[in-house]
């Protein structure tokens, strides 16, 4: 927070290192499941006021989220590319019940994501695909630069430009038993 500013003031707020450790020292233990972004933009004028306080809350965080998991669990403590595809993909799918996600398997939707594994840089705000380019992960290097994204198959990004094709649709948890 005192590096980047306004830009990285979010709910529930920044933690210390030492956090942040402990953190990850309960997700490489098995007592995190899974990891998920909230996304929570906002114009650029509501990151900036006089007043700490009166700074909007909220990163947006989804599109990185992949690419800093790549590169902090897979790059940086050597995580094998199916945990990270677990914490990101089947876990919450079983952890909210819904069906035909989260898995690479016949009967599941095919909502996949093609990395390139040898591609490093830094995330660039001309990279942002959000209506409001601002991320507190601007200017960070990343590893695993995502190629290509597919929603039930059908290609939506190549190459960081959305394709037009909006195969999404709302999922919801599964009845419970």
């Amino acid at each position: 927070m005192e590096r980047l500013g306004t830009v990285a003031k979010c709910a529930p707020p920044l933690r210390c290192r030492a956090d942040a450790d402990d953190l990850w020292v309960r997700l490489l233990g098995g007592d995190v499941l899974f990891v998920a972004s909230d996304h929570s933009p906002s114009p650029p004028e509501m990151k900036e006021a006089p007043c700490f306080f009166d700074v909007w809350g909220g990163i947006a965080g989804c599109q990185s989220t992949l690419s800093l998991l790549l590169t902090e669990a897979h790059q940086q403590r050597g995580v094998p590319l199916a945990q990270v595809a677990d914490w990101l993909s089947r876990a919450p799918a079983e952890r909210f019940g819904i069906a035909d996600k989260g898995r690479v398997a016949v009967g599941y939707d095919a909502d996949l994501a093609l990395v390139d594994l040898e591609e490093a840089r830094e995330l660039r705000t001309d990279d942002l695909l959000y209506r409001h380019r601002v991320s507190p992960y601007v200017g960070r290097p990343i590893h695993g630069l995502v190629r290509r994204t597919l929603v039930r198959g059908r290609t939506v990004v190549r190459d960081g430009v959305p394709t037009g094709e909006r195969p999404g649709r709302l999922v919801r948890p599964r009845a419970r038993a």
